[in-house]
């Protein structure tokens, strides 16, 4: 972990933070907590209705949203319209399409919408239907990003999710009618138990989808939740790291041969257009307000985190005070390795100015390892995966690094 320079948790921003606001790309992120049952894969800061019971609503959240966007469009001084918006969560589609417009509106009103801007919500699929769908897009909506994980009944069994192997893609069929031009479905592969038949099966069903974005990622056991404690029981087995490369080969060959290519480690898309511009302001050093409980802000170098639980937050925000609950001012150094840690994740890759002459060297020797592509480091200066270094890209980012 970087070293960072600790800050006492308050409202405002330092000036230096603040110039250049603007001139970056500027998100908003929106955490909606709530879902309907647990997974047992997932550590998000999320809550079903039973862990809360009436310490929190989705009114009191969204009571709290207006007033901590309120409290956002002060804190920025004059603040740039919104590039792109993204919900996410949680489950978003369970505030229904009634409360994902009122969401937008409130973006909107303390922020407003740049010409052009995205505006995604994740769904999970057994919460859509094709009036859904109409209603959000009609509401301002752009984009949408739909839970799959797997089409193999077994392996969804695994990973404790709710919804029906065949509804995603029923889902996505439905956004595209509605007219979504932008549709994701999101992969999970690695799961313990899955073959190699059951992922190119959940790939035969995204590509049937006829979407323009997959996101595919490894499943990882983390602390805390019911998979991990199945894994230390012996229930189930740890991923194994050769099977989740052989996986990736997979996902990405079967991708790549229907049109779809990765613009970042765990992304692809049709054509740039189809690109997650939202993600990207993350990868590329943008600045973004994240609102709801426990969501990340970046603004100019300073990171801050809000409180976890809905109901501190709504509550917080009800008495006039900020739901930070701390932050962490970036040093040079912080930056610097952030810069080589995302910006070599995606398909343009890392400037080779960014690295001293340390770094040049270590990526001169990958290149030559065939982690990075040569001729792309020597006719542009850029520092760019190959397929083979896209498999083994946190040790080509910690020996760039130093």
């Amino acid at each position: 972990m970087p070293d960072v320079a600790e800050l006492p948790a308050e409202t405002g921003l330092p000036e230096s933070a603040l110039e250049g606001l603007g001139r970056r790309p500027f998100g908003v992120y929106v955490h909606v907590p709530f879902c309907a049952t647990r997974c047992g894969y997932c550590d998000f800061n999320t809550y079903t209705a039973g862990e809360l019971g009436s310490a929190a609503s989705p009114k009191s959240w969204l009571d709290g949203l207006r007033s901590e966007l309120d409290l956002a469009a002060r804190v920025l001084g004059e603040p740039p319209a919104a590039d792109t918006v993204f919900v996410g969560g949680g489950t978003p589609s369970l505030l229904g399409a009634d409360g994902l417009s009122e969401v937008l509106d409130v973006v909107r009103g303390a922020f407003g919408l740049a010409p052009g801007a995205e505006v995604t919500t994740e769904s999970n699929p057994e919460s859509t239907s094709p009036e859904f769908f109409e209603r959000i897009r009609a509401a301002g909506y752009t984009r949408v990003s739909l839970g799959m994980q797997s089409a193999a009944k077994h392996v969804l069994q695994v990973l404790d999710r709710v919804h029906t192997p065949g509804r995603p893609v029923d889902a996505a069929r439905e956004a595209r009618a509605a007219g979504f031009e932008h549709v994701n479905l999101d992969v999970i592969y690695g799961t313990p138990g899955e073959r190699p038949e059951d992922l190119r099966a959940s790939l035969d069903a995204v590509l049937s989808a006829g979407v323009d974005h997959v996101s595919a990622y490894a499943l990882i056991v983390e602390e805390g939740t019911a998979l991990a404690r199945r894994v230390r029981r012996g229930e189930l087995p740890a991923p194994d790291d050769d099977v989740l490369a052989t996986d990736y080969e997979m996902i990405d060959s079967v991708l790549s041969a229907s049109g779809l290519r990765w613009y970042e480690v765990s992304n692809w898309a049709t054509d740039d257009a189809a690109r997650c511009r939202h993600n990207l302001g993350y990868w590329q050093g943008g600045d973004w307000w994240g609102a709801g409980p426990g969501a990340h802000s970046h603004v100019g170098g300073v990171r801050w985190w809000n409180v976890k639980h809905p109901a501190k937050y709504a509550s917080l925000l009800a008495e006039g005070n900020s739901p930070e609950a701390g932050r962490e001012l970036l040093t040079e150094s912080d930056r610097h390795l952030e810069r080589i840690m995302l910006e070599l994740r995606v398909a343009e890759g890392l400037a080779l100015d960014a690295l001293d002459a340390a770094g040049i060297a270590e990526a001169r020797a990958a290149a030559a390892e065939g982690l990075l592509e040569p001729s792309v480091l020597d006719s542009r200066g850029r520092a760019v995966l190959t397929d083979r270094g896209r498999l083994l890209a946190d040790g080509v980012v910690r020996r760039l690094a130093g």
